[in-house]
């Protein structure tokens, strides 16, 4: 009886479960990597650091060296969150296709204990 439960469980409620816990791990991922915010804030600069505005008063030096500062910190700052985007999008991506490839075995996993014996019995080694 545990076994037909079982694979009523598999066929039925397992598909809806596993769906929602890959959903589930795409939606973690998104907000662990903050993939909206960093879209948002790409060209910004680095953890927000920018030099004061020069007075009117300020040498041209002094103007120059603000905006280098600034510019600076806007590459910093777009090459980090680029890279955290591009990670971000790496890990979707396997996991993507991970997950894809499991919703493709999903109906076989509980026939291959059967396969396996099946396949040692005719000789098969590893």
């Amino acid at each position: 009886m545990a076994i037909v439960e079982m694979f009523f469980w598999w066929y039925a409620s397992g598909w809806g479960v596993f769906i929602g816990k890959v959903k589930g791990w795409f939606l973690s991922v998104l907000d662990f990597f903050s993939m909206g915010s960093l879209i948002r804030t790409l060209f910004k600069p680095f953890r927000q650091i920018s030099a004061e505005a020069a007075g009117t008063d300020a040498s041209i030096d002094t103007k120059f060296h603000m905006w280098v500062d600034r510019l600076i910190s806007r590459m910093v700052g777009f090459v980090s969150r680029l890279i955290l985007l591009l990670v971000g999008l790496v890990i979707i991506l396997v996991g993507g296709i991970l997950s894809l490839v499991m919703v493709v075995l999903w109906p076989v996993i509980p026939f291959l204990p059967i396969v396996g014996v099946m396949l040692s019995f005719g000789g098969l080694v590893l």
